[in-house]
């Protein structure tokens, strides 16, 4: 009889106990509505890195976002500061840049698939101007590179390999610059695909 009579109040104090933090669950839940109640894994609410935009104690000007040190360069950077974006710089880098990649099945496979990625939708498969977003009216002038003028002189068909890479590099028009997203060398591997699509091939 005692012994039942221990188990129940065990029983009721662990009853009372759940009870108990199911209520401080619930009325901590009420504050923010979207909240359960319940946290699994804080830090990923909370995390220990500084996010760019945050206020940073730990460098003297407070800021996160930090310039690189001067004089540095990331790694794998180019430059290009000997063809500025200008039409000098364009037409210097027409004359005097010639695409350093052989012309092999491989390098125009990898060009068709990054211009499939970055260009196609503009340009189109075929390289007429016709891509999805021209043919959604979200872009005119869209140029074909077989066929038509540059709007910077020349035919479409004649442009040379330095003037293509240039464009990727700078954009024109309402084309921005893809020097961020395409690398030099798979600048030069979609360059080598655009002179195919420029034969009408």
């Amino acid at each position: 009889m005692k012994g039942s009579t221990l188990a129940m109040n065990k029983n009721k104090f662990v009853y009372t106990a759940l009870l108990a933090i199911a209520f401080v669950a619930t009325f901590s839940a009420c504050k923010d509505k979207r909240s359960t109640g319940l946290e699994y894994a804080r830090n990923m609410y909370d995390p220990i890195a500084y996010n760019p935009d945050q206020p940073n104690k730990n460098f003297k000007d407070g800021k996160t976002a930090q310039l690189p040190p001067a004089h540095t360069k990331p790694v794998g950077f180019t430059e290009y500061d000997e063809y500025p974006n200008t039409k000098e710089g364009y037409e210097a880098a027409g004359v005097s840049m010639v695409n350093p990649l052989p012309v092999d099945t491989l390098n125009l496979a990898d060009g068709k698939h990054l211009f499939t990625v970055f260009c196609n939708p503009c340009h189109g498969d075929k390289g007429d101007g016709q891509g999805h977003l021209v043919k959604i009216e979200k872009f005119s002038g869209v140029p074909s590179y077989h066929e038509g003028s540059s709007s910077r002189g020349g035919a479409m068909a004649d442009l040379t390999a330095g003037k293509i890479y240039h464009t990727i590099t700078y954009g024109v028009n309402n084309m921005g610059s893809h020097a961020s997203q395409i690398s030099p060398t798979d600048r030069w591997k979609v360059v080598m695909y655009v002179q195919q699509l420029q034969k009408g091939q």
